[in-house]
């Protein structure tokens, strides 16, 4: 990290300090960061240390939808192995998750038979973002920030963000699978 670099992470630390918002500044993994369940109970990603997860911010009336097919099919194919699949639904790009929770997870189950976890709608973008989010911004730069619904970011068992596909990346890519099976173990864990 450069000298400016640093004096730049130290000044926005104060500022999200007087906002309130300086946990996302003082994380250091995932981690750290609880997202509220669409059961409405609190949802750490440290239940989820030691595993590869991929979190994904998902509406339902968007002409990305259909990725949920693809989220799924990830999270069976992968999840013996150690990858969790974590869906954030939110209505931040286009107004295109207008659902309460119940809603969200109706179509979910009824339309795409999605059983990974889902938090609760939460805002992905801008001052009001979920922590998570902040922190993911600050960790990997402007670029990777959410431009739009199904934005991924996959951290490593570690809880250190790897990487971030845009929206347009279809999440059984072989770019996002290469990515995920290199933080797999070869074959699932004996229990």
């Amino acid at each position: 990290m450069t000298v400016r670099t640093r004096l730049r992470t130290v000044a926005m630390a104060a500022v999200l300090s007087m906002m309130g918002g300086a946990s996302a500044m003082a994380a250091s993994s995932a981690y750290d960061f609880t997202f509220q369940s669409i059961d409405g109970k609190p949802l750490p990603l440290s239940q989820f240390e030691g595993k590869a997860i991929l979190v994904v911010n998902t509406a339902s009336q968007c002409g990305f939808t259909p990725q949920y097919k693809g989220l799924e099919a990830l999270w069976q194919r992968y999840r013996d192995r150690g990858l969790v699949v974590v869906g954030v639904p939110s209505d931040d790009f286009g107004g295109q998750e207008p659902g309460n929770a119940n809603q969200i997870k109706d179509f979910c189950e009824v339309n795409y038979s999605i059983d990974f976890p889902m938090a609760d709608k939460t805002v992905v973008s801008g001052d009001s973002a979920h922590p998570f989010y902040r922190w993911a911004a600050d960790e990997l730069g402007f670029l990777a920030k959410p431009r739009w619904n199904f934005h991924k970011y996959l951290v490593g068992p570690d809880g250190k963000l790897v990487s971030w596909f845009s929206t347009m990346t279809d999440p059984e890519s072989d770019k996002v699978r290469a990515a995920i099976e290199t933080l797999l173990p070869e074959k699932a864990p004996k229990s």
